[in-house]
């Protein structure tokens, strides 16, 4: 509520976590396909699975109250007052609700961006079918009553987007598709027999309701194009409470320019010793780019086949989990719950390589998802061949060790451990960007440094290039989004100075457009794991343990580092 006049405008701070419990499943509440990743199932009475999140104009309104008022219910609270734990989340539930409000105000994404109705509905349906949180007619009837919801939500969709991109309605109808596949292949075959009628009479609505999606995407943004670009005011904004930093986006850049060639000069000193041996024919060549990217190409030239590309990934998997146990890097989480998946093709559009999810926060018993997307089987032979070099017998490695171990799947667990529940929702749900791929590039970076795959050049030359492609996605963000860098720019930034294969670097220009402030997570997490490793190491002297600050720093959650900082 408001504060009106003779209202106390200061609360105790005993009161606090209360109002955190309320916002969190609050938050949780108006956006149920969330909700059920979560594992926050009921709310109010209300079954949350069988629901879709509202984008009408009341629910648009509703969202807008909730925030507001939470935002002025934090600000009753002198922070200072809070105990140190209380006062991390009061930073997350001010940089969340600045976050929410920017959205519903001024980006409204909702109006514009297709994918976000395409993604919302391949997650709400994707989740009760392959996370076990009750028997599974329980969570046939939740996916049932979402089908039947469908057709109403994606009317609601057309009503809501003014113009789009038409980048992004070529990528929404491309997941819409995998939206279709998923209902009609193994929703459908999944289906219990005394369902199967009513899924099947669902269906026959939600197929073509997408279908219709898909035709609308493709005829009526394009009368309406939109500029993908936020620009600098609005990007400034959202980079300051997504990343959850006082850094200007400018000074990041610049950072991150000065360390694109620092890595170069790395990756000049490693290869050219490399270089002398694999091309001896060679005689002294001084180029840079010349011996780094000869070197780069024979090194992968030792890569999978699509067939053997997820036995390959999960064969990595093991030995790097037992890299981890060797050299004591951490305590690894107790659960054993981890599966290797294709991703879904709903989420390809921004996953093209890979990703993580979670399992949900309030049931971290339930599976947790490394996804690898798999090679097409109409992809021409140059095309595969691009993709298997980029990512090659060591970047298959570094890929599952960021993705999975010790990477995002061990941070993850041992946020699902953090006391109250209401505090681990939040720090799950509402996780730190930075911290979280932060600790992934992080850790990556830690395990070489401890010699994993016996200190292997040819590993960190691979790793060193992909440090250049971080270092990178933070220049294609910013200059992308606030500078008008064209496509031929971006395109020659990865191609000619961060050695990235051209399906790599054609995947990441489109990742760009349809994302902002998201990838220089990466870089900017990086620097800041790095820097708090450094001043607790001072802190701690000859009392310093690698596995203890492993431990600490993960068991506090996905907070901002500079509030981590704090904390610890």
């Amino acid at each position: 509520m408001v504060c009106l006049a003779g209202c106390s405008t200061q609360k105790a701070p005993g009161e606090f976590p209360a109002l955190a419990e309320e916002f969190v499943y609050g938050s949780l509440a108006l956006a149920p396909a969330s909700a059920t990743a979560a594992g926050y199932h009921q709310h109010g009475g209300v079954a949350l699975d069988e629901q879709l999140d509202d984008w009408s104009e009341a629910g648009v309104e509703r969202q807008r109250r909730f925030y507001r008022d939470i935002n002025v219910r934090l600000d009753r609270f002198d922070a200072a007052r809070l105990s140190p734990e209380d006062q991390a989340d009061h930073a997350v539930m001010k940089d969340q609700v600045a976050l929410a409000l920017l959205e519903l105000d001024t980006i409204q994404e909702w109006r514009h961006k297709p994918t976000f109705y395409v993604e919302l509905l391949g997650n709400a349906l994707f989740s009760p079918f392959v996370l076990e949180y009750a028997p599974k007619p329980a969570r046939y009837r939740a996916i049932v009553a979402r089908l039947e919801n469908l057709p109403a939500f994606l009317e609601q969709a057309r009503k809501n987007l003014a113009d789009s991109p038409e980048i992004w309605a070529a990528v929404a109808r491309e997941e819409n598709e995998g939206n279709i596949g998923l209902i009609d292949g193994p929703l459908r075959a999944g289906a219990p027999a005394d369902l199967r009628l009513r899924y099947d009479q669902a269906a026959m609505l939600a197929i073509p309701a997408l279908r219709v999606f898909n035709q609308y995407l493709k005829d009526d943004p394009a009368k309406r194009p939109a500029d993908w670009r936020l620009g600098t005011e609005r990007y400034a904004r959202k980079f300051r409470h997504a990343l959850g930093t006082d850094k200007p986006p400018a000074d990041l850049l610049g950072e991150a320019e000065a360390d694109l060639k620092a890595v170069r000069k790395q990756m000049w000193d490693l290869a050219l010793p490399l270089h002398h041996k694999l091309f001896p024919a060679h005689k002294d060549p001084v180029d840079l780019n010349l011996i780094v990217g000869e070197t780069l190409a024979k090194i992968g030239e030792r890569h999978s086949t699509p067939d053997r590309y997820f036995a390959d990934a999960r064969r990595d998997l093991e030995e790097a989990r037992e890299f981890v146990k060797k050299k004591n890097l951490l305590t690894l989480p107790p659960r054993d719950n981890l599966r290797v998946i294709e991703t879904p093709v709903f989420m390809r559009g921004i996953y093209s390589v890979g990703g993580f999810n979670s399992a949900p926060a309030l049931e971290p018993q339930l599976g947790a998802f490394y996804w690898l997307t798999p090679i097409p089987k109409d992809w021409p032979k140059e095309r595969v061949e691009s993709k298997l070099r980029e990512y090659n017998f060591f970047g298959l490695k570094l890929l599952t060790i960021h993705e999975a171990m010790p990477g995002h799947y061990v941070q993850l667990e041992y946020g699902n451990d953090i006391q109250p529940k209401s505090r681990r929702l939040l720090r799950s749900v509402f996780g730190n960007g930075p911290y979280v791929e932060g600790w992934a590039v992080y850790v990556t970076e830690t395990m070489l440094d401890e010699g994993y795959l016996d200190g292997s050049v040819e590993l960190r030359l691979i790793f060193l290039k992909q440090q250049l492609r971080m270092i990178a996605n933070t220049i294609l963000d910013i200059r992308l989004q606030t500078m008008n860098m064209s496509d031929r720019e971006a395109l020659d930034l990865m191609l000619k100075q961060c050695f990235q294969e051209k399906e790599e670097a054609e995947g990441k220009l489109r990742r760009a457009k349809l994302s902002s402030t998201q990838l220089p997570t990466y870089y900017a997490g990086w620097r800041d794991w790095r820097r708090l490793r450094a001043d607790y190491q001072q802190r701690q002297g000859a009392a310093f343990r690698l596995a203890e600050f492993h431990e600490r720093m993960l068991k506090a959650g996905a907070l901002p580092v500079s509030v981590l900082a704090r904390l610890k």
